[in-house]
């Protein structure tokens, strides 16, 4: 016999099954994974799993999901703030620094699992197969509004040049999300990847710049 629903007892094993779900799946990717692999480590029985969830399709996107509003609504209200800075054109420092400092301070949370998400986002992001479909439909309604203020910031410069330029933020991102630790390797010990405040301290400028040469603005 199925347990009910809203059984609040189960409510702990799920969120296990989710936490389980996304180490492995940032860690090894969609393919790497199985859900035999899940349910192992989050120590409950694969029917279990299957229950709650279904195929592992299905768990890949309720992994990808359970956080993507959480980070949404801050960026959402990141974005707000900053254009209240400005009387609705926020300075296009601001613009960037309120779509990057959320994710810097989910990653610091005292949750550890969003250093899990943000690694399954970079994986799916970078992802010819996950990237189109599960990004285009989850997160970029709110990329778009990011990239209006973006060109009400750069009034003067063509709109493929924004989007562009918003490639290459989102390039630098993913790759700073992923925490490979090919920087540690590069630079011998001098920058490390798990450094989230060095990295987001230098990449708000690094980017700023970027646009504003590659948009002509001063």
């Amino acid at each position: 016999m199925k347990p009910p629903v809203s059984d609040p007892s189960f409510t702990p094993k799920r969120e296990r099954i989710l936490d389980a779900a996304e180490e492995l799946f940032a860690r090894h990717g969609y393919d790497g994974v199985t859900l035999r692999q899940i349910a192992k480590k989050a120590d409950v029985d694969v029917a279990l799993a299957n229950y709650h969830f279904g195929k592992k399709r299905d768990l890949f996107e309720a992994t990808f999901l359970r956080r993507a509003q959480i980070l949404n609504d801050v960026r959402l209200q990141a974005l707000l703030e900053a254009e209240k800075e400005g009387d609705g054109t926020p300075p296009l420092e601001a613009i960037i620094s309120a779509f990057l400092r959320p994710i810097q301070a989910l990653k610091l949370s005292s949750d550890p699992g969003w250093r899990n998400y943000c690694a399954l986002v970079a994986y799916i992001n970078s992802s010819a197969v996950w990237g189109e479909e599960m990004m285009h439909r989850h997160f970029d309604p709110l990329v778009s509004r990011y990239i209006a203020a973006l060109k009400k910031a750069l009034p003067n410069t063509e709109p493929e040049k924004i989007h562009w330029c918003y490639h290459y933020l989102s390039g630098a991102l993913t790759l700073t999300l992923a925490q490979t630790g090919r920087i540690d390797r590069l630079s011998e010990g001098l920058c490390q990847s798990t450094d989230s405040q060095t990295a987001y301290d230098l990449m708000i400028p690094f980017v700023a710049a970027g646009f504003e040469r590659i948009c002509g603005e001063p």
